[in-house]
């Protein structure tokens, strides 16, 4: 999740910067720089913040693990506020036109707070939605013990109560990104888009903390179960793995987020520079979604994140059961692994084998697919088919990652709320019926929140981010009609 969020950072500075310098008519070289400028201040504002944690508020208890992260988060945006109004106020001009991305001959004339408020918005709604996905997420919450308490009648009421969950859980933030979208646009046209989207970034170095804390957890854990260390260390490490599985969703939600806005910010780059291609012929007015071909490309492009998530989550399927066979043999040909102390040792190599290969070999078909579709649809279809294509996998891509990375922290960590209940309390505690089937569950839920949710946001920012790039080939072939030359 580190290296998507890094991705998001940097697509969303140049979707700024590529906006700013192809629309922008006085004060054009401060508006195209303005969004490093906020880069800057978020990690100025983040280092200062980060002594709450070590030095004004140090955690004490295994209660407070999960409050400090959440502590940094939020006193990273407050910061950001007025810190960001600073610096529009003394980096920007007092006045500076825009050319619209939408309208011939239209000019917005823009002000500092302007600006401001746009990287605000984007800025408070990654909070926002950060909390909401530790809401979701977090065993200290209802949605969660919700779906712990359906393990009580079986695996299927388990599932069925995480899928719910994932789709409930895109509600909020949809409208929040909704609601980001429409007021950055309004006052500064897809320029104020592409600052939100730097916005939603701007604590990034925070947000990168929180994200990496819970990898070092699980493997800490990993680490004091393999060497064998008393029990106590590893409940120490398991308490403070839950609290990493919260801060990874609250990541994963800052990283979904982030993407539908760097996506959309990336479209307006892709429409402004088929704009200046084609000297306004094309994409003056906007992009008619009710053109057939356009409309056509929007349900196939809203397609896309299905069969990506289809495929990938099939890889991991097939990754399992290769594993689970080889484990099965190495059981079979060397029985005395399982006994309490093993003369024999594992086959380590082997499993690491099955996974790598795995890995590497089952991403080169989703990865063709996607970097193949828009490149295909541009050259043969023309830049019309593009626009709807990027819109449709947009909007279908935020909200399957959403869900999909929900439902599965709530399972895993639903089932570590069973794991530390008592074997005389109703959730029976590790090892009972309940907990086999908070097992499933996050079985199920690892492809869900590992794999397939997350790897979601780069199939949204890949097409835009292809599609900009390839702008110009597309307009080159039959001006912009494609090999076909639809109109």
């Amino acid at each position: 999740m580190g290296s998507d969020l890094f991705g998001s950072f940097a697509e969303a500075t140049c979707a700024a910067l590529v906006i700013g310098s192809s629309i922008g008519l006085t004060g054009g070289w401060d508006a195209m720089v303005f969004p490093i400028i906020v880069s800057a201040v978020g990690i100025a504002v983040c280092l200062v913040c980060s002594f709450l944690a070590t030095h004004i508020l140090p955690v004490k208890t295994e209660a407070g693990v999960e409050n400090a992260l959440k502590l940094q988060l939020i006193s990273t945006t407050v910061l950001m506020i007025p810190a960001v109004y600073g610096a529009a106020v003394g980096f920007l001009p007092p006045a500076f036109e825009l050319k619209a991305a939408v309208g011939i001959d239209k000019t917005l004339t823009l002000s500092p707070w302007e600006a401001a408020v746009c990287v605000i918005m984007g800025a408070v709604g990654g909070l926002v939605i950060g909390l909401l996905t530790e809401y979701f997420t977090s065993h200290s919450y209802k949605p969660v013990r919700e779906v712990a308490n359906s393990c009580k009648t079986g695996a299927a009421t388990n599932i069925i109560y995480g899928i719910a969950l994932g789709y409930k859980s895109v509600i909020i933030p949809v409208i929040v990104l909704a609601l980001v979208v429409y007021g950055s646009f309004t006052l500064c046209d897809m320029y104020g888009v592409a600052l939100a989207a730097i916005g939603f970034l701007s604590n990034l170095a925070t947000g990168l903390t929180i994200d990496v804390y819970g990898p070092v957890c699980d493997n800490a854990g990993g680490i004091a179960e393999m060497a064998e260390l008393d029990p106590a260390v590893r409940e120490k490490t398991d308490a403070l793995d839950a609290a990493g599985n919260t801060t990874a969703a609250i990541g994963k939600g800052f990283a979904i987020g982030s993407a539908a806005l760097v996506s959309l910010a990336l479209f307006g780059a892709f429409v402004t520079r088929i704009r200046h291609s084609s000297d306004d012929a094309l994409f003056s007015l906007g992009v008619n979604m009710l053109e057939p071909l356009t409309f056509a490309f929007l349900i196939i492009g809203g397609m896309i994140p299905f069969a990506f998530a289809a495929m990938t989550m099939k890889s991991v399927g097939e990754a399992a059961m290769a594993m689970v066979m080889e484990v099965q043999r190495q059981f079979d040909e060397k029985p005395h692994l399982l006994d309490a102390n093993p003369t024999e040792r594992p086959d380590y190599d082997a499993c690491i084998a099955i996974s790598t290969k795995a890995s590497l070999r089952e991403m080169v078909p989703p990865g063709i697919m996607v970097m193949g579709t828009p490149l295909l649809t541009g050259i043969f279809f023309g830049v019309t088919a593009v626009s709807g294509l990027l819109v449709g996998s947009l909007i279908a891509s935020v909200q399957l990652a959403i869900s999909m990375s929900n439902s599965g922290g709530a399972w895993d960590n639903a089932k570590k709320y069973i794991e530390k209940a008592s074997p005389d309390s109703e959730l029976k505690g590790k090892g009972s019926d309940i907990h086999k089937a908070a097992v499933v569950g996050d079985t199920v839920g690892d492809p869900f929140k590992d794999t397939s949710g997350p790897a979601l946001n780069i199939v949204m920012k890949l097409m835009a981010v292809l599609s900009l790039v390839f702008a110009d080939t597309f307009y080159a072939v039959n001006a912009g009609r494609g090999v076909f030359n639809l109109s």
